[in-house]
């Protein structure tokens, strides 16, 4: 792969009209040959009046007519991509875009097919919240017995991957589900990972954070499905 790849980076959106304008450009001030995938999930806090304004002839606007969750937004944005190497960007400004560099390099020289960028391997990050914290570890461990993989962040935003590793894997989950799912069916394909470790300024409910309980539970269930039934 080219030293300078071209980098995909596909972002799934639901109402972020405070950060959208400025993840985008965080995201432009990255120095790759790149294109943004945005994929509006229906907002209705006028993010997609904020979208339609954003200019860039590297952008590409795609927009739910109803709401479907992250999995069916990344799903969507996938079959668009154009790049070599395809990054998974969250629009709240937890995750920095000037890390891209870092997660990417061991792709680039050819030790791994996808990487994730986990928030416990010494990155800066917020303080969490005690309960979330027990509960991404208990979703890891479980994943990992699962996998036989040794991750230890799950379900971090950043995974990216070759380009033609995601060609060869079917996406089904529509939301939160989607984490465990890729995992399990990279884990099955035997697809070489790593983590690299990122910072992270994580959000609470009265600032747009979203993801729940239950989420926890449906994820504990699409563990077991996608790694056992899929």
């Amino acid at each position: 792969m080219e030293n300078k790849p071209k980098l995909s980076i596909v972002m799934p959106v639901y109402n972020e009209k405070g950060t959208i304008d400025e993840i985008v450009r965080r995201i432009q001030n990255v120095e790759f040959e790149k294109e943004i995938i945005i994929v509006d999930d229906c907002s209705n806090d006028g993010t997609r009046d904020r979208i339609d304004k954003i200019s860039g002839n590297n952008i590409k606007k795609l927009f739910h007519k109803k709401n479907k969750g992250k999995g069916a937004s990344l799903r969507t944005g996938f079959q668009h991509v154009t790049g070599d190497i395809v990054i998974i960007q969250d629009a709240d400004l937890e995750y920095d875009p000037k890390e891209y560099s870092n997660l990417i390099g061991p792709i680039l020289d050819g030790r791994a097919d996808v990487v994730y960028g986990s928030r416990f391997l010494g990155g800066p990050h917020r303080v969490f919240f005690f309960w979330h914290y027990i509960g991404n570890k208990i979703l890891t461990t479980f994943s990992n017995m699962m996998t036989n993989l040794t991750l230890t962040d799950m379900e971090t935003c950043y995974k990216v991957f070759k380009a033609d590793v995601l060609k060869n894997i079917n996406i089904r989950s529509n939301r939160f589900g989607f984490e465990p799912e890729i995992t399990a069916k990279l884990a099955k394909k035997n697809c070489v990972i790593y983590e690299m470790p990122v910072s992270y300024s994580g959000r609470d409910y009265n600032e747009g954070k979203k993801i729940g309980w239950k989420d926890g539970v449906v994820a504990l269930y699409c563990i077991a499905r996608f790694n056992l039934f899929d």
